[in-house]
């Protein structure tokens, strides 16, 4: 016999075969708990000084796989709401997320995810592919829709190895609208009010065969180019000693850079720019 946290039996419903989607459960039974349900009352739209918002998010494969990084910065209009902000989260072993928008929500989504892919794999026996992934994320954006349209939307970047691709291309980049739309990027992408900057940087910086060093500092450059001209992207604050996260995945598995590895990069890609201001030339 199966007992709930205060001494009853479970209800019926889990016992109930029906979809190995977490979130699928919670709408039909709790609806209550999920928060990307959540819509605010007829005419009420949030004020964008009053909510966190995070910014700036990018990812690039490279060599061993894949490379996923964001600055720190959270603002409330012209306000710096938080200056450490962590927007990159593994959501398994071979898979990590990253998100620009409201910060709150974005939280609730990453753990709500991170849930769904344990479940899945639980029920299921075996893991979920990488497109399943992204379709799944897609779909817990749609459900989202209704705060997005009130001023509340979130934008994740989804990145993972994928060992099924073709040899060079099992480190795979999935970004999303506020409506669930899925496109796959090739080479590199990045999300938040930064994003045409850091992408412009990403463009000139780019090139296949990145080894795992080149490929962070990449990022680091862009995530500087990006604070630069956006005012809501934060950059390496070396008094502070708040730096960008940087994570990758390959074969092995997720793995955060330690924060002296990702300091010592930060500072090196600083002495640079203090001789070079508009960064480096494009690699021929």
């Amino acid at each position: 016999m199966t007992w709930n946290e205060n001494g009853g039996r479970l209800g019926e419903e889990f016992f109930t075969p029906g979809s190995s989607s977490f979130t699928e459960f919670l709408a039909a039974h709790r609806p209550e708990l999920l928060s990307t349900r959540r819509v605010l009352p007829d005419g009420v739209r949030a004020a964008p000084d009053q909510v966190p918002h995070g910014t700036t998010v990018l990812a690039l494969s490279y060599r061993d796989g894949v490379l996923i990084a964001g600055d720190r910065r959270a603002t409330m209009g012209n306000l710096i709401a938080q200056r450490d902000l962590e927007k990159v989260h593994p959501a398994d072993d071979h898979t990590a997320v990253a998100f620009a928008g409201t910060v709150g929500l974005a939280l609730d989504m990453v753990k709500l995810y991170q849930v769904e892919l344990t479940h899945f794999e639980k029920i299921e026996g075996v893991a979920m592919t990488l497109d399943g992934k992204a379709r799944r994320l897609a779909g817990m954006i749609r459900q989202n829709l209704g705060q997005a349209m009130q001023g509340l939307a979130v934008v994740p970047l989804l990145t993972g190895y994928d060992p099924s691709a073709p040899e060079g291309e099992r480190g795979r980049i999935f970004s999303f609208d506020i409506a669930g739309g899925l496109y796959e990027k090739t080479g590199f992408h990045a999300e938040g009010s930064g994003s045409p900057y850091a992408r412009g940087a990403l463009k000139k910086l780019f090139r296949k065969g990145l080894d795992r060093r080149e490929a962070a500092l990449a990022a680091l450059q862009a995530l500087w180019d990006a604070a630069d001209d956006d005012s809501a992207t934060g950059g390496p604050d070396i008094n502070r000693r708040i730096f960008p996260i940087v994570s990758v995945i390959t074969e092995d598995g997720f793995e955060r850079l330690s924060e002296p590895e990702t300091e010592a990069l930060s500072r090196e890609m600083v002495e640079q720019r203090s001789n070079r201001p508009d960064g480096p030339n494009a690699t021929p």
